[in-house]
Parts: structure tokens; C-alpha cells; sequence
């Protein structure tokens, strides 16, 4: 099983909570893809954190899929620069029309190249897909990489500066479409 967290530094944890699933948990209808044709509405999560360290200065927040049949996994959302003072975003925040990330926060594009979160959408009769929210703490305010980025990029740049990590893990599969 491909472990999304293989060769990153062992650093402390802290809590990442949503109201709208549990850890381990199913994803909502609507946190699945519009985009990829997947009967949902693109909408992330309301995310909850606290326990970090006192010196964290930023956060980083990506969302990855490592059961993606594509070697590499697949890159839902990625947002940097995301002010220390923040301890939650709204549902819907990874929508580029809402303007709901905090001032200073920027999302870079997902695998699907657009700077938006995009739902789950596991191929049909691929079984279940984790998709791992992982909430970095950084020791900078901001990370100056260029904007569109890749989240592998975002990796890479912050990997010297995290502090702590936290991770909550949703769950999503599509059933195999019997009229096929």
C-alpha cells in the first residue's frame, strides 16, 4: 500500500479534525468530483487544527490520493502561505471563486492543473481511495516558490521548514456501473 508519508521527515504531530467526516471515515457526495464527472460538487471540507507548535509562523495544506492507479498518486489541492493565526477553513474554501482562504494563502494547481480543490473520483471498481488531508507547520511565513507549481514542487521547498504534521484521512470508491 503506497504510504503517502514515505521518506518525509519524522517530525510531531497535532489534530486535524472535520465536522464533515471522521477519520477513516467516507467523504461527502459532494466532497467527490464535479469536474471529473464523479457525481459530485468539488466542495472541500471544513477543516479544524489546533496542538501545534508555539513557533509555528505558516501552515501548508495539501490533500493527495496515493491510491491513484498512476504510479505517482494524484494531487487534489495544495495551498501554502496559509497565516499561522488560521485554525480552520470553511467548507468550500478550495473553490478559486468563493474567497474563502485566508488573505496571503495560495493555491497552486492540483494534477488536473487548476488551482482549485478537486473532489474524489477513484475509477469505477478501483475499490476504496484514501484521500490524506495533511496539515504541515512551518518555521517561515511564507514559501517563495513560483506560482504554478506543482504540489511535488511545494514538497520538496517546504520539507526544511516543517515543524509538525497532522493528517486526516477520508475515503471514497466508485462501484463498478453494471450497465457497462
Amino acid at each position: 500500500m503506497n504510504d503517502p508519508n514515505w521518506k518525509l521527515p519524522d517530525v510531531p504531530s497535532f489534530v486535524l479534525e472535520s465536522p464533515d467526516f471522521s477519520a477513516g471515515g467516507t467523504l461527502p457526495q459532494w466532497a467527490r468530483s464535479s469536474i471529473a464527472h464523479a457525481d459530485g460538487e468539488d466542495r472541500s471540507p471544513t477543516l479544524h487544527w489546533h496542538g501545534f507548535p508555539s513557533g509555528t509562523k505558516s501552515f501548508v495544506l495539501t490533500v493527495f490520493d496515493p491510491d491513484a492507479p498512476t504510479g505517482s498518486g494524484w494531487w487534489h489541492w495544495a495551498v501554502l502561505n496559509i497565516p499561522a493565526s488560521i485554525e480552520s477553513l470553511a467548507q468550500n474554501a478550495g473553490s478559486s471563486d468563493a474567497g474563502l482562504l485566508p488573505n496571503g494563502a495560495i493555491s497552486l494547481p492540483n494534477d488536473l492543473r487548476l488551482e482549485t480543490f478537486q473532489g474524489a473520483a477513484p475509477p469505477a471498481g478501483h475499490g476504496e481511495h484514501r484521500y490524506v488531508f495533511t496539515l504541515s507547520a512551518l518555521t517561515v511565513e511564507l514559501l517563495d516558490i513560483p506560482r504554478g507549481s506543482t504540489p511535488a514542487m511545494l514538497g520538496f521547498s517546504m520539507r526544511d521548514h516543517v515543524v509538525a504534521r497532522a493528517q486526516l484521512t477520508g475515503l471514497s470508491s466508485t462501484p463498478n456501473d453494471p450497465a457497462r
